[in-house]
């Protein structure tokens, strides 16, 4: 099938929105009807302690969103300024952001291709650059995790702390064990395209009692125990709300429903795109179940067409035989669907360009990525028979 013999879709398909069930309005009444519509009530509590014991960690804490997560997670270690922090390259800037909030300077490590994350070889390489680094922030690319074990052990060779962002992998396990309890402390995200949502929301996960009560007060600005309001630490406010909490409560029991539906539709990618020079996003099938939230595809060298990217634009030269990101997402877009480039690697934004980068080999694999890849629509309300009219799209532009 030609491009030009495609129809668009009526109804846009999307890269991933939320999916919600009814439960979510049940607990949202709930707080209406309780009159509990701040940062205090039950549909904190039990949250809280839902995905606690989901995930085997002894403590959570409801916050406003996952960013605002990995920045009580790098107050935490006392990140201040000057203090260098390693931190994933390829994935996005509310991983790194939170580093510079309290005045540290990111060091990007470099993405190895097993798993598209934070490359082990590259961290022990940026530990003889830069001895001084505090703390290591690890993400869950896509869904897949890292080689957790092998970092965390790099960490604790280096005496720096594991901060796990799991923003997108609540649900992926690594050698039988839930992400988000790797690090010393570790943040989830409940935003509106995630496996689960709250349409805002996240939460900061630790074994460190103490540390979850001092989150807990900085995120309801740091509050002291007096009778008036008195201050004695900056605060935040940062805590989650209860009528969000509500909506988590409520998408929470159909969390692996949902990481079923992502997984049916990574494999109709992988097996409907089987025939085309292109392969799915990877993950250690010996040690990690993903959640797939999204499906992504890289493009084999040989096949791409020629394609030319600026800080703002992008550009190809239509070649039989041939593709690039820039002209399938184009497609894509045109035929009313959504897809999205790979994550930009930070230590090429213009904003932190000047951040000291370290990569293991003389191609940086993130910007390879970068340069091959894209997010294919992924939504989990998209029908077989959507995703088969994606995968004919996908294959039109190989003609």
């Amino acid at each position: 099938m030609f491009r030009n013999e495609i129809q668009p879709f009526e109804n846009r398909v999307w890269l991933s929105s939320p999916t919600m069930h009814g439960e979510e309005l049940d607990y949202m009444q709930q707080a209406y009807h309780t009159n509990w519509m701040s940062t205090v009530g039950a549909n904190i509590d039990s949250i809280e302690q839902e995905i606690a014991g989901f995930i085997g960690v002894e403590r959570a804490v409801g916050l406003a969103t996952g960013t605002a997560a990995l920045h009580l997670c790098v107050k935490l270690v006392g990140v201040g300024p000057g203090v260098q922090v390693a931190c994933s390259d390829m994935t996005f800037s509310a991983t790194v952001n939170p580093v510079v909030y309290e005045g540290g300077e990111p060091v990007f490590i470099d993405t190895e291709r097993d798993t598209w994350n934070m490359d082990p070889e590259s961290l022990c390489k940026a530990f003889e650059l830069y001895p001084s680094i505090k703390a290591v922030v690890s993400a869950n690319l896509y869904g897949t995790p890292a080689k957790l074990d092998e970092i965390r052990a790099i960490c604790e060779e280096h005496g720096a702390v594991l901060i796990e962002d799991a923003a997108e992998s609540l649900g992926a396990t690594y050698r039988g064990r839930q992400t988000g309890s790797f690090g010393r402390f570790n943040a989830i995200s409940f935003n509106g395209n995630k496996i689960i949502t709250g349409s805002a929301g996240g939460m900061l996960l630790t074994d460190d009692e103490q540390a979850a009560q001092r989150v807990r007060k900085w995120s309801t600005q740091s509050r002291d125990a007096a009778p008036w309001y008195q201050h004695s630490e900056l605060g935040y406010n940062y805590r989650i709300s209860n009528v969000i909490a509500g909506v988590v409560r409520g998408q929470f029991p159909h969390l692996q429903e949902h990481i079923a539906q992502k997984k049916a539709i990574y494999e109709r990618y992988r097996d409907g795109l089987k025939d085309l020079p292109v392969r799915m996003n990877p993950f250690d099938e010996q040690n990690s179940v993903p959640n797939f939230w999204l499906s992504c595809l890289l493009i084999d060298e040989e096949a791409m067409c020629e394609q030319t990217r600026s800080d703002l634009t992008a550009s190809y030269i239509p070649t039989a035989g041939k593709s690039c990101p820039t002209e399938i997402l184009e497609t894509l877009a045109a035929n009313n669907a959504e897809g999205r480039p790979i994550w930009k690697p930070m230590h090429l934004q213009p904003i932190y360009r000047d951040n000291p980068f370290v990569k293991a080999c003389e191609q940086s694999a993130g910007e390879d990525i970068f340069r091959r890849g894209l997010c294919l629509p992924s939504d989990n309300k998209m029908t077989p028979a959507q995703q088969d009219k994606i995968i004919e799209i996908i294959k039109a532009c190989f003609m």
